[in-house]
């Protein structure tokens, strides 16, 4: 902000300017200097928008992926097809791991010039069998991800991913670099042990103290030290009943902190008996396994230098509490300590984690559009 104020006292604007001046100036500036990313905060900003996102659409194409996991065992991974047959292609990697898509997913992107491919991770959504845990590891999913690519007849295609999207969006381009034409990312989450630690042990229960004891509730507080080992006792329980208590205690916790200005629609969701187990085995079943990473992996040199040529965009919201910013500063940091391609964090200054938020809808969209335009 302080280099548009020299630009404005050069234009001889010393006084705070009135709207549709600022309005032209802003946009002078970004022109003369277009490296340069302004965000300006609305104070309205988490009002819902109906212009952001782009109108419904439905698929023109579906299926199954089936995975032959082990000689006994299929994984059937459901996919979807929309926009346009003939449009530069886009896969969309949803949460958890264990969130499934949503139809507003495909909203993202512009349908007259994407080919737009969603589908369901093992275990979650409408991929059977549900909330399974078997044969399912980070590692499966992103070969899910190639074997798709392949069957669909794709030779390369752009990549977006958010919250855990984002972690398998960075696994998949560092194992197949020449299958990814860009990525883009938002609430970036790399699997480290101090990330989990945040936000399962000692650290957004400090900003959520009443969710934090709804949480804690179904576990023995003799096992309160490790939530995530607890957690997945329960998860496992013989009893039905105390597998589905535990997978809404824990889908609430994400539910309940995932945005701004909390949402009772994702805390219904939350009391879902399907979409709670899920979610929550399956997650857990990732945390509890470290992600089946090496601590730090996604953001070692090694790693990042396999996609670093890759045109990369990151929204991330300020006050996210599940996927805090100071991970998404790691990965830029790593990332701009070699010469690279295009690498840009744009910070949503009123948003926490979520995608339905106006503001981090609106970048997404708009990076989107740009991948499209230039890669």
């Amino acid at each position: 902000m302080y280099k548009l104020r020299l630009f404005l006292s050069r234009l001889g604007i010393n006084q705070a300017p009135s709207s549709s001046t600022r309005l032209v100036c802003v946009l002078s500036y970004r022109r003369l200097h277009p490296s340069i990313s302004l965000h300006t905060r609305s104070h309205q900003s988490h009002l819902p928008s109906s212009t952001t996102m782009y109108p419904p659409i439905e698929p023109f194409d579906n299926g199954t992926l089936e995975v032959q996991a082990a000689p006994n065992f299929i994984h059937a991974l459901y996919y979807e097809v929309s926009g346009n047959k003939n449009g530069v292609p886009v896969v969309f990697l949803h949460g958890g791991p264990g969130g499934g898509v949503d139809p507003k997913d495909r909203q993202f992107f512009n349908p007259e010039k994407y080919k737009i491919v969603l589908f369901d991770q093992r275990g979650a959504g409408k991929s059977t069998p549900s909330a399974s845990i078997e044969y399912n590891t980070t590692w499966d999913l992103v070969a899910d991800i190639e074997r798709l690519r392949i069957k669909l007849g794709i030779e390369k295609w752009h990549v977006f991913g958010g919250s855990w999207g984002s972690t398998l969006a960075l696994a998949y381009a560092q194992t197949h670099p020449t299958s990814v034409r860009s990525l883009v990312l938002r609430g970036i989450f790399t699997l480290r042990n101090s990330e989990l630690q945040f936000f399962y042990q000692n650290g957004a229960s400090h900003l959520f103290p009443e969710e934090w004891g709804r949480y804690l509730a179904p576990v023995d507080p003799s096992e309160q030290h490790d939530m995530v080992k607890a957690y997945h006792g329960l998860l496992n329980s013989p009893e039905e009943k105390t597998r589905l208590r535990a997978a809404k205690a824990w889908s609430r916790w994400e539910m309940a902190t995932s945005k701004l200005y909390v949402s009772e629609d994702m805390l219904r969701r939350a009391e879902e008996d399907t979409f709670a187990l899920a979610f929550a085995r399956i997650e857990n079943h990732y945390f509890v396994n470290e992600g089946f990473t090496r601590d730090g992996q996604l953001l070692e040199e090694q790693s990042i230098a396999k996609i670093r040529h890759i045109p990369t965009i990151v929204v991330q919201g300020r006050y996210d509490v599940v996927c805090p910013a100071t991970t998404a500063w790691a990965l830029k940091t790593v990332w701009e300590a070699r010469p690279s391609a295009l690498f840009k964090l744009n910070i949503v200054p009123d948003a926490g984690h979520s995608s339905r938020e106006s503001g981090t809808e609106k970048l997404l969209v708009e990076a989107a559009d740009e991948v499209a335009a230039k890669y």
